[in-house]
């Protein structure tokens, strides 16, 4: 085998919460992701010599180490000692900074793809520790599915099959720095926090409404003030006919649940024509 292909799926945060803030500066966390049906396409080939050539034809992601997925390769190069070099062509669909973990997931698909062309024989549960070296959020993108992600992130629970569900993604056209966003938060300026184990008990009996009544997002209370938009987004999804909605991540992308697809396709477009923005996907969880 020289190539292989992989699907690098985008992860919405159905609950998230800051513990605390750890002695390293990191935050420890408590959250609970999911796997949408968005991916981005990866594939990675072997190549004669040592080089790794990351292509996506697209100016915003960089080609060299400035790429998560770059780095992966190089990583798993020099620890196992490969004496070759890798393609990685990355059909980037996901959106960039969203808050959906796209970098993490092109990341997490490239270590998968090494593991196996070169034949390491490394299980999930390896992946996840060296994907930890490169990213909080890459153990979760190793795995995917319906995970409780704890610590920084890296220490996740699986949580059985997640309800399927439509879902509207929406990115409004705005920057937003995650270490802005974790250096600005504070305890007291949360007004609602996450209930972590009813919504896992929403999880487990399938209850959808009980799903949607407990997403909850405390970074909101800085991206929001920050960039009014993220909240107009949400209320406007909720107004077509949305169950409820909320920010993923640190943002700028606001996720809506909706109870059938042809309502959720209807608000992806009127969302795209309200607020001007491009890039607006009607999904499902998977």
């Amino acid at each position: 085998m020289n190539e292989i292909n992989y699907k690098a799926y985008a992860k919405i945060n159905i609950t998230l919460d800051v513990i605390g803030k750890r002695a390293d500066g990191y935050h420890d966390l408590e959250m609970i992701m999911q796997n949408v049906d968005l991916y981005d396409e990866i594939t990675v080939s072997k190549r004669e010599d040592d080089k790794i050539v990351l292509f996506s034809g697209r100016e915003d992601l960089p080609s060299d180490r400035g790429n998560i997925a770059y780095r992966a390769a190089e990583y798993m190069i020099e620890k196992f000692g490969l004496k070759t070099g890798v393609n990685i062509n990355i059909n980037k669909n996901i959106p960039v900074a969203a808050g959906l973990a796209g970098g993490s997931t092109d990341c997490a698909a490239v270590l998968k793809a090494v593991n196996e062309l070169y034949s390491l024989g490394l299980n999930s549960e390896e992946l996840r520790k060296h994907g930890k070296t490169l990213g909080a959020d890459v153990p979760y993108c190793i795995e995917g599915k319906t995970a409780l992600a704890e610590g920084i992130g890296d220490k996740l629970t699986f949580l059985g099959n997640f309800p399927k569900m439509n879902v509207v993604l929406a990115k409004a056209d705005i920057d937003v720095s995650t270490a802005f966003v974790y250096k600005n938060f504070k305890a007291e300026n949360v007004e609602k926090r996450p209930e972590t184990e009813k919504v896992i008990s929403a999880i487990k009996n399938n209850d959808q409404k009980g799903i949607c009544d407990g997403l909850c997002n405390v970074l909101e209370s800085v991206t929001i003030p920050a960039h009014p938009i993220i909240k107009e987004i949400k209320e406007k999804l909720i107004y077509l006919g949305a169950e409820n909605a909320l920010m993923s991540g640190s943002g700028p992308t606001v996720f809506a649940f909706f109870k059938d697809k042809e309502t959720a396709d209807k608000a992806a477009e009127e969302i795209k024509n309200i607020f001007g923005i491009k890039e607006v996907y009607s999904t499902a969880t998977i």
